[in-house]
């Protein structure tokens, strides 16, 4: 099966996958210089484009993500936004929304998380941020979730008239790193707080046990309970942090 390709000038440019290491770049920010994701390593990152400055949709989408910043840094992650436009038009947009703009009852909000500045197109090409049949070269809402690894673990898109939830990519974050740090997987509709899914048995011998301790309909299909606090106890990806100090003091 071919890999799904975007060509631009005649150039086939390969859209980044789940599982895969995050594309690297070096750009200017709101924020300052930045090296990607290597400046991000030991954190996860959300990692999101909109289509425009100055535009409706994406001012109330920042904003909101600016009033949820602190719940995604208590996750041990760091929001980081792009789009075409230069460095120069992402300050001038955040400056009048932080002394125009009032949504949700939020007014005079800095807009505190770096914004890429990418307008030749090409960090957003390489992740597939731009597509064409959308109607120009105006980047997408795409969302990438990275973990501390730099490795691609959630990928989101949304058309352009339509806004995010941003609860929900905050609930895909946790969800993620509650399954990294008990093995399990979570449910259709999970929240943290309700029974998450226990792997499926690898072998026949396993599925038999199983059976035997439970219904013997439910051997593919169990669940166990965690709650919030033994999740938030645990889903700071310590190890990674910790893994990431130790080679740092080898070199």
């Amino acid at each position: 099966m071919k890999d799904f390709l975007y060509e631009d000038d005649c150039e086939c440019m390969r859209i980044p996958t789940i599982g895969e290491s995050a594309p690297e770049f070096g750009a200017n920010t709101t924020n300052g210089y930045v090296h990607f994701p290597h400046d991000y390593r030991g954190k996860w990152v959300v990692f999101f484009s909109h289509p425009g400055d100055f535009t409706p949709v994406c001012t109330t989408e920042f904003m909101t993500f600016q009033s949820m910043m602190q719940e995604f840094a208590a996750l041990n992650a760091e929001l980081v936004g792009l789009s075409v436009d230069s460095n120069a038009s992402h300050i001038a947009w955040i400056q009048s929304i932080q002394h125009d703009i009032v949504f949700q009852g939020w007014k005079n909000m800095e807009i505190k998380f770096p914004i890429v500045a990418d307008t030749a197109g090409a960090i957003a090409r390489e992740y597939g941020m731009i597509h064409d049949a959308a109607g120009n070269t105006d980047t997408v809402r795409a969302v990438f979730i990275i973990d501390p690894r730099s490795i691609i673990r959630a990928i989101m898109y949304y058309p352009k008239a339509v806004g995010r939830n941003i609860t929900e990519i905050k609930r895909t974050l946790i969800a993620l790193q509650t399954s990294d740090a008990f093995r399990v997987a979570t449910p259709a509709e999970w929240i943290p707080g309700e029974d998450v899914i226990v792997p499926a048995p690898n072998t026949a011998n396993d599925a038999r046990a199983r059976s035997k301790s439970g219904t013997g309909r439910d051997w593919f299909l169990r669940f166990k309970s965690l709650t919030p606090e033994a999740i938030l106890n645990k889903i700071t990806n310590r190890k990674y942090i910790d893994a990431d100090k130790k080679k740092t003091k080898k070199k």
